[in-house]
């Protein structure tokens, strides 16, 4: 958008100052070729009226002497010629020559003689001027002038020269107005694009200075300040909501366990079924609450991380993945799963130890749930373009394609899954990955069981 912008102003300054520049260049042509004729036209007739009044010896002579002193001092040749064609005077242009011969006939003929139709800086060749001695039918012969338009085509240049001059400065001007037009027009808009940018990679309360630009550059940008307040007050409002209803159903909930494990002892064999099924919906919403206190955390974390990401956060992963999976195995054996992983060098990323703790809970925690007993799960490490991955592989049931864009949508569980689970573990992990400008990939290869690969900047 700034190159046409500029492209299109500078476009009309350039017409603009062309517009100015050639009417002022034609007319101090114009102007300087008029000075040129008047002036060789007096000498003309200055001559034609010597010729005229010359009876004898002496005003020959003194035509004569007129007539080479202008040759010596403009350098310019004059033939006077009488009514035969025949030279009278001759200084520095010969009465026979047939461009003289020619302009000569013209004027004794009484023809208006030719004149230059406007000089040039370029304009050098001589111009032949001619006027007749006499008036009406008393014309007695002709005054011939070989006009040298040297001087008039060099004052000529050096006019135009001043013209462009200033035409040339009267562009850098109009170039350097239009750049800072465009500066002042787009810099809002590209404060506006970066702030727009800043809201959808989650930072809260992003702002524009709402002092440049046009008044309706001004006015948007007070409006999106307002936007940005508004959508950062609902989504940490939203956030509370989500912890503090959690937090808040905790103790009631626990009071609610104890007092179902209480009447464990004094359930009839009839009603056996149905207190199963209480404890069991009694669990799965304990681990939907704990579920939603972590996805508020994730969502925090995340918000803090687009706000002010310190760049300096480097995790040795091979380390936390050994940590982790000592911490797993007991689970891991209780569930028949057995955690393997390779032992590669270290593989270094972006982000904190407690991070990539969370991470790995979640895709282990997945992993000894649904792979069922008796499968593998390992873990690998790899770096590749900048990028740490992190891979947890099963050899279990997997899920079928139609399923796996699903697997990180809040509170969704595989269908006829035996597990019990609140459907916010990989949406937890995703939110983190891509805080820290990461991914998470989930794929589920024929045979292969269920691969999730975490990217984070190395």
């Amino acid at each position: 958008m700034r190159r046409r912008l500029l492209l299109v102003l500078s476009a009309f300054a350039l017409a603009a100052v062309a517009g100015f520049a050639v009417p002022l260049l034609q007319s101090t042509a114009a102007g300087r070729t008029q000075e040129f004729v008047l002036t060789r036209a007096g000498d003309l007739d200055r001559f034609a009226a010597l010729a005229q009044q010359a009876t004898g010896p002496a005003g020959a002579g003194a035509l004569a002497q007129e007539v080479q002193a202008h040759q010596t001092v403009y350098g310019e040749g004059v033939a006077v010629v009488d009514r035969s064609g025949r030279a009278v005077v001759e200084a520095g242009l010969r009465a026979d020559d047939p461009a003289v011969v020619s302009a000569v006939d013209a004027a004794l003929r009484n023809q208006p003689a030719a004149r230059p139709v406007g000089l040039r800086p370029w304009s050098t060749e001589p111009i032949l001027l001619a006027r007749p001695i006499g008036t009406g039918t008393e014309v007695g012969g002709a005054v011939v002038l070989r006009a040298e338009p040297a001087d008039a085509a060099a004052d000529i240049a050096t006019a135009w020269a001043a013209v462009l001059l200033g035409t040339l400065l009267a562009a850098v001007a109009c170039a350097a107005l239009a750049l800072l037009l465009a500066r002042w027009v787009l810099r809002p808009i590209r404060e506006l694009a970066a702030g727009v940018g800043e809201v959808a990679a989650g930072h809260p309360g992003a702002h524009v200075s709402p002092r440049a630009g046009p008044t309706e550059l001004r006015e948007l940008a007070a409006a999106f300040n307002r936007m940005s307040d508004a959508v950062a007050t609902s989504a940490e409002e939203q956030r509370r909501l989500v912890a503090d209803t959690s937090h808040q159903l905790r103790n009631p909930l626990a009071a609610l366990r104890l007092r179902v494990d209480t009447l464990d002892p004094h359930v009839a064999p009839a009603g056996r079924a149905t207190y199963r099924s209480t404890v069991v919906e009694l669990d799965r919403l304990e681990a939907l609450l704990d579920g939603l206190l972590v996805l508020a955390s994730a969502e925090s974390r995340a918000t803090d991380l687009a706000a002010a990401a310190r760049p300096d956060d480097r995790t040795d992963l091979a380390a936390v993945v050994a940590e982790r999976l000592d911490a797993w195995r007991p689970a891991a054996g209780q569930a028949g799963v057995r955690l393997d992983a390779a032992a590669p060098g270290p593989v270094e990323a972006a982000t904190t130890t407690s991070e990539v703790e969370q991470l790995l809970d979640v895709l282990l925690d997945n992993a000894v749930k649904y792979a069922g007993q008796g499968a593998t799960v390992s873990i690998a490490l790899s770096s590749r373009d900048g990028r740490a991955l992190l891979e947890v592989r099963d050899d279990g049931p997997g899920l079928p394609p139609d399923q796996l864009q699903r697997a990180t949508q809040r509170y969704w569980r595989a269908p006829g899954s035996p597990a019990r689970g609140s459907g916010l573990g990989l949406p937890i992990a995703e939110r983190l990955a891509t805080a820290r400008g990461g991914a998470l990939h989930v794929a589920s290869p024929p045979g292969a069981g269920l691969v999730v690969t975490i990217e984070l900047p190395a």
